[in-house]
């Protein structure tokens, strides 16, 4: 079994969503939308560098940057996938009245999302006909949550747009951490991260899954994710599918990797809400 060991909040919250849904026989998962909540930590020299080069590759080859937009791109068969309209990242701010808050586009939802959509045709679609995906990050309601988010967007935005022009990237490559550099020890030992995902199933049927962790989300959260999906796939065989393949962490490890993860002290919770 190969795994994808990257996405594990994202892909084990909507498989428990899935399974909770299913359990209750609410129908089958339809919009869902994970919302940070909260996330502290330090830059990290590599997801800069992986950054930087992927903007260089995708500037020089339309064709990559074409599949870097497919949200299906990690699709194992790109003409199954349902066809539900426009399902691009957000790249702006919105005032979500379904969500009750303004939000804004989260940095790693292109990666996410992808790795998802996968495990969701992995397993034959079993989320729904209609499972529509995105993440987002949340910025609560009123005038300052608009702002919040406006400022948080334009931020992301001039990044990417400021790694994409010559001029920018030599100022950023002077003041960005290089590979190898990142958050110090206390830090890394201060970070934290929340997130909450939102689904509404096709019988109107809703629900929340709850995600969080101690620790810098680049380094020492994640630390935790990988080690226990290495334990995981060395030592609970028996209690895993027998899948092969490039796969995810939904479908690889599942109810068990998530298992492993409370026992080392992350939140993985899922409640029905209406």
């Amino acid at each position: 079994t190969c795994a994808l060991p990257i996405s594990i909040p994202s892909d084990l919250g909507v498989l428990m969503l899935h399974e909770a849904v299913e359990a209750d026989g609410t129908g089958q998962l339809e919009d869902t939308t994970l919302v940070v909540r909260a996330m502290k930590g330090g830059p990290s020299g590599g997801t800069v560098a992986s950054l930087k080069g992927t903007t260089d590759d995708a500037r020089s080859d339309t064709a990559l940057a074409q599949l870097l937009a497919d949200p299906y791109a990690l699709s194992p068969d790109r003409e199954a996938e349902p066809r539900l309209g426009a399902e691009a990242d957000l790249r702006g701010v919105q005032n979500d009245n379904d969500l009750g808050m303004w939000i804004g586009p989260f940095i790693m939802g292109s990666i996410n999302t992808r790795v998802v959509r996968r495990s969701n045709a992995l397993q034959g679609w079993d989320y729904g006909p209609r499972f529509r995906y995105r993440e987002v990050m949340g910025f609560g309601s009123g005038p300052m949550a608009a702002a919040q988010a406006c400022a948080i967007a334009g931020g992301v935005g001039a990044l990417v747009g400021g790694l994409s022009m010559r001029p920018t990237r030599m100022v950023l490559d002077r003041v960005l951490p290089s590979p190898g550099e990142g958050p110090g020890e206390k830090q890394r030992e201060r970070g934290c991260f929340q997130i909450e995902i939102y689904a509404r199933t096709s019988s109107g049927a809703r629900y929340i899954c709850r995600v969080a962790a101690k620790g810098d989300p680049g380094y020492k959260a994640t630390s935790v994710m990988f080690g226990e999906s290495s334990l995981c796939l060395a030592f609970d065989g028996d209690g895993l599918r027998s899948r092969a393949g490039v796969l995810t962490p939904a479908t690889a490890m599942g109810d068990v990797l998530a298992e492993r993860l409370r026992a080392a002290g992350q939140t993985f919770e899922v409640e029905r809400t209406g």
